[in-house]
C-alpha cells in the first residue's frame, strides 16, 4: 500500500525543518519559508473533511506525519499537531461558518480551550474580551480559538481571524522554542452567531467517520505523536554520535562500550514500544468509529493512558540517550540538548500530565470520574 502523500511530503522535506530547527529557536516562531511549505502542502488542516476542501487524514495516519515531522523538529512537529487538531473544530460548525473558516485548506489554525475569555451579548452575536496562554502557532494563524464563559456560563470556543488577536511577546522557554506559543488577548471583539462551537455539546455537522472521532483522544495522541519523534529523533542522534566518538583518555569509540550499548538499546525499546501501544489503543477506537458505534468512556480512557505512558516513556528516552552522550549533549550545536529540552516541555502539557492516570485509575477501580475531557 502506497504512502500517504502528506507522509511522503513529511518525509522529504525533514532535512529543510531539520536545517530550520536553529532559526526557530532564535525567532522563538516556525520560519517562515516552513509556515510556507506546510501551507501548500495542506500539514496544517489534516484533519479539515475532503467536503471542505480539506485532506481528511485518518488518526493513524495523522500519528504518522505528526512524528515524522516531530522526529525532524519538535517544535515544527508541535505547530502541526497543534493546526491540524484545531481543525478538527471545523467538524462542529454549521456548513457556512466552517466554510468561511476552513475552506482554505492550506491555513494554520490555533489558540487556547480554556475558558480564559468572557462573553456578553450583542447584536447578532457575542462581545468578547480575554487573555489565553499557550498560543502555539499563533504567529502564522488565520484564526484564532479562545475558550470563552458566556454570561449564563456556557462555554463556547469562539474563533476570531487572526487580525483581531494581540499576540503579547511573553514565550521565553526552555523547550519547544520554535512553537510560538505566546500569549494572546482580544479587547472588545465581535464574535457572530455561528462562528463558536460547543465542543462538549454540539454534534458533528458532517457525515464522515473522521468528525465521529473523540476530539480530545485526537489532540491527546497528536502530541503524544511529538513526544514519539523527538525520542526517536534522541536515539539516532547518539546512534550517530556513538559511533564517531572516542571518549578523552579511551581507546574505543562510543559504540563499543557495554554500557552505551546497553543504555541505548532501553531507550529504543522505551520508542517502540511506546509507539506500539498507543497505535494499539488508538486503531481500535478508529475501527470503533469505522463501524459507526460511538467510541466508549473506557476506550477513550485507554487512548488517553496510553498518550500518557507514551511522554513519560519517551522522555526516559530521552534522559538515557543524553546522559549516555556524555558532555557532548550539553552544547547547543548538538541536537541530543534540544531533544532534551523539548521533550521535558511537551511532558508538562495538561493532555499528557499524570491527571491521566487519575482519572483512568478510577474508572478501572469503579470510582466516578470526570470524563468531560476524555
Amino acid at each position: 500500500m502506497a504512502d500517504h502523500p502528506l507522509l511522503t511530503f513529511a518525509r522529504d522535506i525533514a532535512p529543510l525543518i531539520r536545517d530550520e530547527a536553529e532559526q526557530g529557536e532564535q525567532l522563538r516562531h516556525l520560519p517562515p519559508v516552513l509556515v510556507d511549505a506546510f501551507r501548500e502542502a495542506g500539514l496544517f488542516g489534516m484533519c479539515i473533511p475532503a467536503l471542505y476542501g480539506g485532506s481528511e487524514v485518518d488518526p493513524l495516519t495523522l500519528l504518522e506525519i505528526i512524528e515524522e515531522v516531530s522526529a525532524a523538529d519538535g517544535a515544527a512537529g508541535w505547530c502541526v499537531s497543534i493546526s491540524s487538531t484545531t481543525s478538527s473544530m471545523s467538524w462542529y460548525l454549521e456548513p457556512v461558518r466552517a466554510k468561511e473558516i476552513f475552506g482554505r485548506p492550506g491555513e494554520a489554525y490555533g489558540g487556547a480551550f480554556a475558558p480564559n475569555g468572557k462573553a456578553s451579548r450583542a447584536d447578532g452575536g457575542w462581545n468578547v474580551n480575554g487573555r489565553w496562554m499557550w498560543g502555539s502557532g499563533t504567529s502564522h494563524c488565520a484564526w484564532v480559538t479562545g475558550g470563552t464563559l458566556t454570561e449564563d456560563g456556557q462555554f463556547h470556543l469562539m474563533f476570531f481571524p487572526a487580525g483581531d488577536v494581540e499576540l503579547l511577546d511573553t514565550w521565553y522557554s526552555s523547550g519547544l522554542r520554535g512553537t510560538g506559543s505566546t500569549d494572546f488577548q482580544v479587547t472588545n471583539r465581535f464574535v457572530p452567531d455561528g462562528r463558536s462551537v460547543m465542543p462538549l455539546r454540539n454534534k458533528a455537522q458532517v457525515e464522515t467517520p473522521l468528525a465521529h472521532f473523540p476530539n480530545f483522544s485526537l489532540l491527546a495522541a497528536g502530541l503524544a505523536a511529538v513526544c514519539l519523534g523527538i525520542a526517536r529523533r534522541a536515539v539516532d542522534e547518539f546512534v550517530a554520535l556513538a559511533a564517531t566518538k572516542t571518549p578523552q583518555g579511551a581507546r574505543a569509540k562510543v559504540s563499543e562500550y557495554a554500557p552505551a550499548q546497553l543504555e541505548i538499546a532501553r531507550a529504543d525499546a522505551l520508542v517502540r514500544s511506546s509507539r506500539a501501544y498507543l497505535r494499539e489503543e488508538m486503531a481500535v477506537a478508529w475501527e470503533t468509529t469505522l463501524s459507526g458505534e460511538r467510541v466508549s468512556t473506557e476506550q477513550r480512557a485507554r487512548v488517553r493512558l496510553a498518550c500518557y505512558s507514551v511522554a513519560v516513556e519517551c522522555a526516559r528516552a530521552v534522559d538515557l540517550a543524553y546522559n549516555a552522550a556524555g558532555g557532548s549533549s550539553v552544547f547547543t550545536s548538538s541536537p541530543l540538548q534540544r531533544c532534551f529540552r523539548d521533550i521535558h516541555t511537551a511532558t508538562q502539557h495538561q493532555m499528557l500530565s499524570d491527571r491521566n492516570l487519575w482519572t483512568y485509575g478510577r474508572l478501572l477501580l469503579g470510582a466516578d470520574a470526570d470524563t468531560a475531557m476524555l
